[in-house]
């Protein structure tokens, strides 16, 4: 099952640590071992690394509304997103 980190910037740290959109949108998609982490150097810079049993699963979720909307909630600044595969 591969690991991705994916990190961006979002509007209010607080609240993207405190959401509880991540487990309710990738859980359902079987991603576990979520864990989230703050940029110390940027004040709204986040990353999150979880494992994805189905990378294309993932991919075709994220071009959902259901994921713009998560994303809309978590206050993510969806421009800055990026997302990599562990090697």
């Amino acid at each position: 099952m591969p690991t991705i980190l994916a990190y961006h910037d979002v509007k209010d740290v607080k609240h993207w640590l405190a959401s509880p959109r991540r487990k309710e949108v990738f859980e359902p998609l079987g991603c576990a071992n979520i864990r989230t982490f703050v940029d110390p150097q940027a004040s709204n810079r986040v990353g999150l690394v979880m494992d994805v049993p189905d990378m294309d699963r993932l991919a075709e979720f994220m071009k959902s509304k259901s994921a713009a909307d998560a994303m809309e909630y978590d206050g993510v600044l969806p421009e800055t997103l990026v997302i990599l595969v562990q090697s």
